[in-house]
């Protein structure tokens, strides 16, 4: 007691009244974590950290059953890792870590999260994509729905969220502005994995008038045919402060594994993902100290 009183550690709130003493937030172990957590919010309609995907969860929920359960430099791995927050917390807490998924979409989403979060800090691996035009044909081949998504992820378009046979002519769609003030812009894309002719690109004209879009592309398996070439090039242009876009646009797949891309304003001014939050310098300078994470130290998903 003499060594609390000589610390200024009791306190007396008035004459008479019992001695307390005095504690310190920092120095207190605190309570600990029960088997109920209902301290962390689920994601709601404005939440940060929001990207649109129906069953993301917080990643202060990962980032707890991560923290609990493994140290710096252990490996995590998420077999149905949707859309990545798993995956982001893992990055975030310089974890190694393997993401599994079945859709092409849902790579697509992770690979822009971790890019937005971590930059050049997040390197790996995707295995089980099409890297040729023979594995583009297979997939094609073996499902026709994935290699729509996998053709879409390629160009950073988000599929669209409709019944299959029911997309009005609208595979996918990419969203920009210009200005931050100004309305909403659109790309429409078709996908074809099988023939294609000039009457393919007639009806993609149509729907990009009926939506009001300011781009229409068309990505096929097969050579655009020269009928095609010249029906597009009959389409004009769409102006914008980086210069003149063709609005109607034809990539072969063979295009896209070889880096070409959509002529369109810059991807920094694309809206069609939720970007999500950048991770913070600490993280950052953490992630540069641990060996192993970045490079070849994150595995494949």
């Amino acid at each position: 007691m003499d060594e609390l009183i000589a610390e200024g550690r009791i306190i007396q709130p008035k004459p008479g009244a019992v001695p307390r003493q005095k504690r310190y937030l920092d120095e207190m172990p605190g309570i600990a974590v029960g088997d109920a957590w209902d301290d962390i919010s689920p994601i709601n309609s404005q939440a940060q950290e929001r990207l649109g995907y129906p069953t993301q969860k917080p990643e202060a929920l990962l980032e707890r059953i991560i923290m609990a359960s493994s140290n710096e430099g252990d490996l995590v791995l998420d077999p149905f890792c949707g859309c990545g927050t798993t995956i982001a917390a893992a990055q975030k807490l310089s974890r190694r870590w393997i993401g599994i998924d079945i859709t092409t979409l849902a790579i697509a989403l992770i690979r822009t999260r971790l890019a937005d979060a971590f930059g050049a800090a997040a390197e790996y691996e995707v295995i089980g994509e099409p890297v040729s035009l023979p594995d583009a044909a297979q997939l094609a081949h073996d499902d026709p729905y994935q290699f729509q998504w996998w053709a879409l992820g390629l160009v950073g378009a988000r599929p669209v969220e409709q019944k299959k046979g029911t997309d009005k002519g609208i595979d996918g769609r990419i969203y920009f502005h210009e200005r931050a003030a100004e309305k909403t812009k659109q790309i429409i894309l078709s996908v074809k994995a099988g023939h294609v002719n000039v009457a393919h690109i007639r009806d993609l004209r149509g729907v990009l008038d009926r939506e009001q879009a300011e781009i229409g592309v068309l990505l096929c398996m097969e050579e655009p045919t020269g009928p095609m070439r010249k029906e597009a090039a009959n389409g004009g242009f769409y102006k914008s402060p980086w210069g003149q876009h063709p609005r109607l646009q034809i990539l072969t797949i063979e295009d896209l594994l070889t880096g070409k891309t959509i002529n369109r304003p810059p991807a920094q001014t694309s809206v069609t993902f939720k970007r999500a939050p950048k991770a913070t310098p600490k993280v950052r300078e953490r992630q540069e100290r641990m060996p192993g994470l970045g490079g070849s130290g994150n595995e494949p998903f």
